[in-house]
């Protein structure tokens, strides 16, 4: 009993994130109330602060219900061995990034509400450092890697491992912004690993 009891609510727990991510989705953040989630996701407001104390915390849990998976994937490539020069590390998975981007609708959504939909203003002033966070964890890791490849000698001299992953961590950013922001068209979308494939290629002894 306790048992089902704990599986319904993580149920319920799912619905509402859920429900909060389209929500947001729909109005915008700002627009977005928890009476609004709790009717999407057909249980009672009591249900949604019972979860939840309030929404910047839905917010966070509607990301991290993505992102996780999501940085277990990207860095699972970046930090794998398979890859003798981390150079290739760093561009395979950029390429995974964007590739999960365009083929995983839910994942699309929420870098859209990070990105589009949220104005770190009132009530949301206050979190967005904790909202920048992971891409801040992003670039922290990139760096890591481009040390490594430093120390391999397959970065091209005369270029500094921590300017250089800031190089990489602002083209990510401006491209993923493109992407969502100015609706690429569908040729520009196919170019996309190219484009990172050469942008990798100045790096590379």
């Amino acid at each position: 009993m306790v048992r089902k009891t704990k599986e319904e609510a993580e149920k319920t727990r799912k619905q509402i994130i859920d429900a909060a991510r389209a929500v947001f989705h729909q109005h915008g953040v700002g627009r977005s109330t928890l009476e609004k989630i709790a009717q999407a996701a057909g249980v009672t407001r009591g249900a949604v602060y019972w979860h939840f104390k309030d929404k910047a915390e839905l917010f966070f849990a509607m990301r991290e219900d993505v992102f996780v998976p999501m940085h277990e994937r990207i860095d699972a490539i970046l930090f794998s061995e398979n890859y003798e020069n981390p150079l290739d590390a760093i561009e395979a998975s950029q390429i995974e990034f964007f590739r999960v981007l365009e083929d995983c609708p839910v994942v699309r959504e929420v870098f859209e509400i990070m990105i589009l939909r949220c104005e770190y203003v009132a009530e949301f002033a206050g979190v967005q450092v904790e909202a920048n966070r992971p891409a801040l964890e992003y670039l922290e890791r990139i760096q890591r890697v481009y040390f490594r490849a430093a120390d391999k000698g397959t970065l091209r001299a005369g270029l500094d491992p921590a300017t250089t992953a800031r190089d990489t961590w602002a083209f990510t950013s401006g491209l993923l912004h493109l992407l969502l922001g100015c609706k690429l068209d569908s040729e520009m979308v196919r170019q996309i690993p190219q484009m990172i494939s050469t942008h990798m290629a100045l790096r590379r002894c």
